[in-house]
């Protein structure tokens, strides 16, 4: 990959990720103090990124693999989005903002396996060049988190600006995106089938029984995944903490640091180990958040945030480079569409169903019982990882394939595994 290419993916990397942190994070905080919004609904306001998550690869499938060049769908749906985050910055109640964030979301999500398709179809080796370009997008979230704690839009009620500094970036990177190194389809000949243009070919994918497992397990972990999404920043809110978004930003230090590790714990551990000490991470950082608080305990809660970087690159990202490798040539937008439908739409859609009613079940006059919230998703995950370790066949090789040795046929065994 030459260094141009490098410094436009890190570039696309960044802004990708700075849009989604710019809102996101503080999304709950935002509904709940701005638009007065309960527990259940704050949970249908998340749920819109599952629903964009699910919609994803029938897009990508028609799109970026068949049809238009990856780059220039991802301009036009950046531009599109801009409007739609400025739009959403004016609303005044939730059945205003709901619509629009819906709408948004939908497009937004398949940004997310494009900007990976973008970036893979450039390198050699995945599994060693993409972290490096991967971690701008880590590094994106800490500045937009450490932009709302410096000029403390939390405590000023001032959220509806993080809308339109998202709309900002998305402009940048909407033009920013039609510069980009060419990313064509690559399926040109032959009879267009109903299976290219949904996507549905990464399907094949699943008749290798260990890859059907990690689809499982991504869909599985993804339900606890959605109360640390939707209920942190308002949990430290409500905890006493301040600046929240600012430190919540040690989330992302912690990932950035753990994504340039990728490559060396990815020759030492082998996908399966990796991706157990990430679940495993999930049930310690649910128990550091259950008894943590903003006094005595405030250690718990720091170290809760700091868990992020082993859970979030141990398994997704993990997941991306081990879904690149099986998938080969022929359809690797259509295979990361599916891990996001997987991970972002499926998993994440059962948890913001479940998430909210609980949070809403466990309210006090004061805020919430936090501790019994936080418990909840910590069994999931736990039942999640023991299920996993059971079930999940380890039958890597050591040292007898490279990691970025693809198959050519789904039920071939992968060298990751």
């Amino acid at each position: 990959m030459t260094s141009t290419n490098r410094i436009k993916l890190s570039a696309m990397m960044f802004l990708e990720f700075f849009i989604w942190g710019a809102w996101f994070v503080t999304l709950g905080t935002f509904l709940g103090k701005n638009l007065s919004a309960s527990g259940t609904q704050i949970s249908l306001a998340y749920l819109t990124q599952s629903i964009g998550a699910i919609i994803a690869p029938f897009i990508i499938g028609l799109i970026a693999d068949r049809f238009f060049s990856a780059q220039k769908i991802l301009g036009v749906l950046h531009l599109v989005g801009a409007a739609l985050l400025w739009t959403a910055s004016q609303s005044t109640n939730f059945d205003s903002f709901f619509p629009v964030i819906l709408v948004y979301m939908i497009l937004f999500m398949p940004t997310l396996a494009l900007v990976n398709s973008v970036s893979f179809r450039q390198m050699k080796d995945p599994g060693k060049e993409f972290p490096a370009v991967r971690v701008l997008g880590t590094i994106a979230w800490i500045v937009a988190g450490q932009i709302i704690g410096w000029l403390s839009w939390e405590q000023t009620d001032k959220l509806d600006i993080t809308f339109k500094m998202a709309a900002a970036a998305s402009v940048l990177l909407g033009l920013l995106s039609f510069t980009l190194p060419a990313t064509p389809p690559l399926k040109k000949e032959g009879k267009i089938a109903i299976g290219d243009v949904l996507g549905l070919d990464a399907i094949r994918l699943l008749k290798n029984r260990s890859y059907l497992l990690f689809f499982l397990s991504s869909v599985a972990i993804c339900i606890p995944l959605a109360f640390y999404y939707n209920f942190t920043n308002l949990f430290l809110n409500e905890s006493g903490m301040k600046s929240a978004a600012a430190v919540q930003t040690l989330s992302q230090v912690s990932e950035a640091l753990f994504m340039l590790l990728i490559p060396v714990f990815f020759i030492r551990l082998g996908v399966k180990k990796m991706l157990a000490i990430g679940m495993l991470a999930w049930v310690l950082r649910y128990v550091m958040f259950a008894y943590g608080n903003a006094d005595a305990n405030y250690w718990m809660l720091i170290m809760g945030l700091v868990l992020h970087g082993v859970c979030y690159d141990f398994f997704f990202v993990t997941g991306q480079i081990y879904t690149d490798n099986l998938a080969g040539e022929r359809f690797k937008s259509a295979a990361q569409g599916m891990i996001t439908l997987a991970t972002y739409g499926v998993g994440m859609l059962i948890g913001s169903l479940v998430s909210g009613p609980i949070v809403d079940a466990y309210a006090t006059s004061g805020g919430h019982d936090w501790k019994s919230v936080w418990l909840i998703p910590a069994a999931i995950a736990a039942v999640v990882l023991l299920l996993f370790m059971l079930l999940f066949k380890d039958r890597n090789a050591a040292g007898k394939a490279p990691v970025n040795t693809p198959l050519t046929e789904p039920n071939e065994i992968n060298p990751l595994i």
